[in-house]
């Protein structure tokens, strides 16, 4: 498809990165090991909660509709909980991004994680860029299928125990491994398996850097949060340019420090040429930094030509100037501010979590119903979340209105019983004599208190009256 004389879409050009060794390097294979050994393991890791109770450590049980981490264990009504981890999740994205640009594209991301992975793997079976390129030109050959083949097989071997692993989260480990393997796994855990087994294989081993520069929208709006402090991987044009090939036995005499290797294009995993400046492929990996360095230890020439500093500093290098960091600045302490709230909130509703939540519903239809003797009642019904782990019984109270009184249908209200760890769910009445003078709401004040423990939960409600 064509535009004014020129193609609309430019064909896929296919990446070859190339092995190299460094500082950052040696970090991401850091990050790549702790990270992918932690997704993979952490599902065996067992954590005693008690008899009858799963053991797993980490486990989100949708069948009893719970969550469990380590001692933890969250209900689908704290689901708050969830949202508060996102939005902490969300600041401290933006904190780390201020700071230190795209580290998380760069090296903690899981297509970053995984494809690194992948990578790795076609290095290891097909050989380093050239070879692959080579193989890539190459005729159809016993060899080549053989090739290709041995690593399609191992990067759908990792990508099942990816969707594996995933799986293993929602369900007991050792007990789904086994029911999987021998046919027995329900078709909704195949059909999950399956579907992280596909996205897996295609994302990290086919899509790679298209999933960054296209598929993912952080790109798009992340450099809102830089500026001109934020550490960023940058080429010293200043001191890199002119560029151009190195002779032999030449100075570097009116000309600048980069010999326009390419390396430093061939090892990104993404094709950048970090030379023409910012760009929203690039990912902040730092590899071409490792290239660079290799290149001018070998030609005698100060290193750090494509190096990890801010655009200030990088002003300042040019000028002469000694460079000058601010870590702390408006928008970082913005964040950081934010994140402690968020995680001080979070800290407290947890640390007072009560083991009771209630929940009182007042009919709709009627809003209220008058009596005999004139007095004035409603219906509610109430409901009592019991968290432990042993039955409980509770008594009612409730205040806000002289000589309002109770009616458990089916019980007394001072004794509602409730199994270990269930909702209890109760039909009360309230009463109010003739004369209470009520208008068209009243607010009063429902009691729950746990009769063995005194533990109380307080909830605020209305009762309708004729009004005047």
């Amino acid at each position: 498809m064509t535009t004014g004389g020129g193609h609309l879409y430019a064909e896929h050009v296919k990446i070859y990165p190339q092995r190299i060794w460094g500082r950052f390097r040696r970090l991401k294979w850091l990050v790549v090991v702790v990270l992918l050994g932690l997704y993979y393991l952490v599902p065996w890791l067992r954590w005693d909660r008690g008899p009858g109770t799963p053991d797993q450590a980490f486990l989100i049980d949708m069948g009893a509709r719970r969550a469990y981490f380590l001692w933890i264990e969250i209900w689908p009504q704290e689901v708050y909980y969830l949202a508060g981890l996102l939005i902490l999740g969300a600041f401290g994205l933006f904190f780390i991004t201020a700071l230190l640009g795209r580290v998380w594209c760069g090296f903690t991301c899981p297509q970053t994680v995984w494809t690194d992975l992948f990578m790795q793997v076609e290095r290891w079976i097909e050989g380093d860029r050239n070879a692959r390129i080579r193989l890539d030109k190459s005729a159809l050959s016993a060899r080549k299928v053989g090739l290709k083949l041995a690593k399609h097989a191992a990067w759908l071997a990792i990508s099942l125990a990816t969707g594996g692993a995933w799986a293993m989260y929602f369900d007991n480990a050792p007990t789904f491994l086994r029911a999987f393997f021998v046919g027995e796994a329900s078709s909704l855990q195949y059909t999950f398996v399956g579907l992280f087994t596909a996205t897996t294989y295609i994302l990290a081993g086919w899509a790679r850097e298209q999933v960054c520069i296209y598929m993912c929208p952080w790109p798009r709006f992340q450099s809102a949060m830089f500026d001109e402090h934020s550490l960023l991987v940058t080429y010293e044009t200043w001191r890199g340019e002119p560029r151009g090939h190195m002779k032999r036995d030449e100075d570097f005499s009116g000309r600048g420090d980069c010999i326009d290797c390419g390396l430093c294009v061939n090892v990104c995993p993404t094709g950048v040429d970090i030379r023409s400046g910012q760009q929203m492929a690039c990912i902040g990996c730092g590899l071409c930094i490792d290239a660079c360095n290799s290149v001018m230890a070998k030609i005698g020439q100060p290193q750090e030509l494509i190096t990890y500093d801010s655009l200030s500093s990088q002003a300042d290098r040019a000028a002469g100037r000694k460079p000058r960091r601010r870590l702390v600045r408006p928008r970082t302490l913005i964040y950081a501010v934010a994140m402690m709230i968020v995680a001080a909130i979070l800290l407290g509703v947890l640390t007072t979590r009560s083991n009771v939540d209630i929940s009182l519903l007042a009919d709709r239809a009627p809003l209220f119903v008058r009596l005999k003797d004139g007095g004035i009642q409603n219906g509610y019904t109430l409901k009592i979340l019991n968290k432990l782990r042993e039955p409980a019984a509770f008594r009612l109270a409730a205040t806000g209105i002289p000589g309002l009184e109770f009616k458990l249908i089916g019980g007394s209200p001072d004794e509602l019983k409730v199994v270990s760890d269930s909702v209890g769910t109760f039909r009360i009445l309230l009463l109010v004599p003739k004369g209470a003078g009520l208008g068209k709401s009243t607010r009063i004040v429902v009691t729950v208190a746990n009769i063995f423990s005194n533990e109380e939960s307080r909830l605020e409600s209305v009762f309708n009256g004729p009004g005047n």
